[in-house]
């Protein structure tokens, strides 16, 4: 069964005006009740899943009792939303849409922030109730028992992220490269005490130091910002990194914080790229709009370029200091139309069917919402049941749906489900 699914940007601050609506059209999965006047809305995720911090809204709640958003019909009948994940994907889980589908559409850079693991996310979360704090408290860190590791796939040209922590010899390079213009202009003394640590820099807890400075809002941190400022404004090598310092100085003036970005890897993914942040990593997307699939999660640990609560202690004891590579994901092509991102998540697999003439079959196990960024395609259950998705139309399809085929002319349809293999038993240990 197919039941369409729409719902309204959320309006986060870093968001970009209109640029969800520019990629799906406002007819379509964008429900935006403040079209009116001459500017348009600022936009920054589109939610096309059943978190409760935006559940998508059922255009037509015949198909399902009457009800009127996703999360709603999902707890109102898990068996025949979910098939056999109303069991819970993971052992004492409760029911629920293991994974959330989002547009995100970013004006200017998010917070720097990490991911628990399942594990740390339970525990934080017990603690949390037995402690008596509300689940609206800002000062909040845990809102879920849950882990959200995520995928970012590129919708515009370009996106730009910092994610993950570069080698230490990259590190000392670029700050080496900042402390020789402070030289010139006479201001070394102002950087000193930043490019100093740098220097040093040799282990993950001489990192872990580092980051702490960086959030400690002392003069010496904040002092090093205006060598950081005229850096960025000049030519040369590290033209990424100068363009990045420049965004977040735009948005967050004064936060050092931006120390923070110099040691991370600033990556910049062309359309159809993906980047996959594990549990641990420090991240923050900087410009661009994309397609991100995640664990269904709200939680969050933010590690700067915020006014938001920042926690330390948790957000040193849950990032990984490890220097990476930058974490990109490629699709594999699983015949001419399809291709999926597959980070070996159980919660969440993307694939992608694309094509001037498109006529195929995709596979999934349980539950999927199927996104439509291309001309109309027509979409078939293993029961027959066909429905035609328009441009920026979004569905729900109910486990007994697969296989799916898709028939149609320039197609670019987005496919979210589970990342569980056909066979295998739930719930998970």
């Amino acid at each position: 069964m197919f039941v369409p699914l729409e719902n309204t940007p959320m309006r986060y601050a870093w968001g970009a005006r209109g640029a969800i609506t520019d990629y799906l059209g406002n007819t379509g999965a964008v429900l935006e009740p403040e079209t009116s006047g001459a500017e348009a809305p600022v936009q920054a995720e589109l939610w096309l899943g059943a978190h409760h911090g935006s559940p998508a809204k059922i255009t037509s709640p015949e198909l399902v009792g009457g009800h009127t958003d996703l999360r709603q019909w999902i707890q109102a009948e898990p068996e025949r939303a979910l098939g056999q994940f109303s069991v819970g994907l993971r052992r004492g889980e409760p029911v629920r849409l293991p994974f959330l589908l989002k547009v995100l559409a970013a004006g200017e850079p998010l917070s720097l922030q990490v991911h628990p693991d399942l594990s740390r996310a339970r525990r934080g979360f017990a603690a949390e109730n037995e402690a008596g704090i509300p689940l609206d408290d800002p000062s909040r860190n845990y809102r879920d028992p849950f882990h959200k590791p995520e995928l970012l796939i590129a919708l515009s040209d370009t996106m730009t992220a910092l994610a993950g922590f570069r080698s230490f010899g990259e590190v000392r390079e670029l700050v080496a490269d900042i402390a020789e213009l402070a030289a010139e202009a006479g201001t070394a003394s102002q950087f000193a005490p930043f490019a100093e640590r740098v220097a040093e820099l040799d282990s993950e807890a001489d990192l872990c130091e580092l980051v702490a400075f960086n959030l400690s809002k002392s003069t010496e941190a904040v002092d090093a910002l205006p060598v950081l400022y005229r850096w960025a404004e000049g030519d040369g090598r590290w033209q990424r990194e100068r363009a990045t310092v420049r965004a977040i100085r735009r948005a967050h003036p004064g936060d050092a914080s931006v120390l923070t970005a110099l040691l991370m890897n600033h990556v910049a993914l062309h359309r159809g790229e993906g980047l996959y942040i594990r549990a641990g990593v420090l991240h923050a997307y900087v410009e661009g709009v994309g397609i991100e699939i995640m664990a269904a999660s709200d939680n969050v640990l933010r590690g700067g370029l915020t006014a938001k609560h920042i926690d330390v202690d948790e957000l040193m004891a849950a990032l990984s200091f490890a220097p990476t590579p930058p974490p990109y994901l490629g699709a594999e092509q699983l015949n001419n139309f399809v291709t999926t991102f597959d980070p070996d998540e159980p919660d969440f697999r993307l694939q992608r069917v694309q094509g001037v003439r498109v006529d195929t079959e995709i596979n999934v196990v349980g539950p999927s919402v199927l996104l439509n960024l291309g001309q109309a395609a027509q979409v078939t259950d293993a029961a027959g049941e066909t429905t035609t998705l328009a441009h920026g139309q979004a569905i729900f399809a109910t486990p007994d749906a697969p296989p799916l085929r898709v028939i149609g002319t320039d197609v670019d349809l987005v496919v979210a489900s589970t990342g569980v293999d056909a066979g295998e038993s739930l719930p998970l240990d």
